[in-house]
């Protein structure tokens, strides 16, 4: 008997050993998530779309970029039609359904801006409600690549601004522009003025001074802002004076005092662009990634015109020389 009982408890205590093992294997393996990339197309969202919002009948641009974080979760990037660039946390997306929502930047209003819409034959549809709660309708397409295959070619500079009236350029509202002494000048929030002609891979030199406090900016093509400001603090940042605004910091903070001459020069081929300023490159060939703030339109593929910002504090302009490419 006292062998059997020997044996009897040496069986249980294997079994036991047996379950507690296989209880800890189960326990540590990894877990196999269920990802949300796994039944459906994510692909078919992914990348950046340039996107017309229909406001009663004007045309209102806008930019989005959706990308992957990590296995289970789509983020992104988004801009309206004024503002700089907002990050999206969660780009929900499901059998080519996707929604997603932003907190207030600049809006009066506490409620966030809600976006929803669909892919469909590659482009996209659907309604973005407003913080103010307007509700309007969009459509999408992606936005191209702007690669250019060979270096450019420069042709002879062209003085865009000749020093006595406003030929070639237009006010896109009530006109603020004069001309004073020989430079343009905006005397009070108004107009922004662009140029007659458009304009696709260029070197940009413009000059330009401001009284304290303002804020202002030069968009090239129309739809990327290199900010003008006198604000800010001791790191540079990408929404102040020498930025693509929203998008990419200046390497350094180089504006002088407000009431100075300063200067950019600027290169743009595709999306890559160069900043210049004061003599110093605080952004060397980097990607802009996206229509700013603001922009003319969302139609990046096509040639711009140089837009000056009057619609915020006064600025004066001169000697605004530009070099196309062949």
């Amino acid at each position: 008997m006292g062998k059997f009982f020997y044996l009897h408890r040496e069986y249980v205590r294997r079994q036991t050993l047996i379950i507690v093992f296989v209880l800890i294997g189960v326990a540590c393996s990894p877990k196999n998530y269920k990802t949300v990339f796994t039944n459906n197309d994510s692909a078919s969202i992914e990348g950046r779309w340039d996107i017309t919002i229909n406001l009663d009948g004007q045309r209102g641009p806008a930019w989005l970029e959706v990308r992957r974080s990590g296995t289970r979760t789509l983020v992104g990037e988004f801009v309206g039609t004024g503002g700089s660039a907002r990050p999206i946390s969660r780009v929900n997306f499901d059998n080519g359904n996707f929604s997603f929502s932003i907190p207030p930047q600049w809006e009066q209003e506490d409620s966030d801006l809600v976006v929803k819409g669909a892919v469909v034959d590659d482009s996209l549809s659907g309604t973005m409600k407003f913080s103010n709660g307007k509700i309007y309708s969009y459509k999408g397409v992606r936005a191209p690549s702007l690669k250019r295959k060979r270096q450019p070619i420069w042709g002879k500079p062209i003085s865009l601004f000749n020093g006595t009236n406003l030929n070639g350029w237009h006010a896109t509202g009530h006109n603020q522009w004069v001309v004073d002494s020989g430079f343009l000048r905006s005397t009070h929030k108004g107009a922004n003025l662009e140029t007659d002609k458009s304009f696709n891979d260029f070197k940009l030199h413009i000059e330009f001074r401001y009284p304290p406090g303002s804020n202002s900016g030069v968009y090239l093509r129309g739809r990327y802002e290199v900010q003008i400001e006198d604000l800010g603090g001791t790191e540079p940042v990408k929404n102040e004076f020498g930025s693509i605004y929203g998008f990419i910091a200046p390497t350094d903070r180089v504006p002088k005092a407000a009431g100075e001459w300063q200067y950019f020069d600027i290169t743009l081929v595709g999306r890559m662009v160069t900043v210049v300023a004061n003599g110093i490159t605080i952004i060397c060939n980097q990607e802009i990634p996206g229509i700013t703030g603001g922009a003319i339109n969302s139609d990046e593929g096509e040639a711009g015109p140089i837009l000056i910002q009057g619609d915020h504090d006064p600025i004066d302009i001169r000697n605004v020389i530009l070099t196309p490419a062949k």
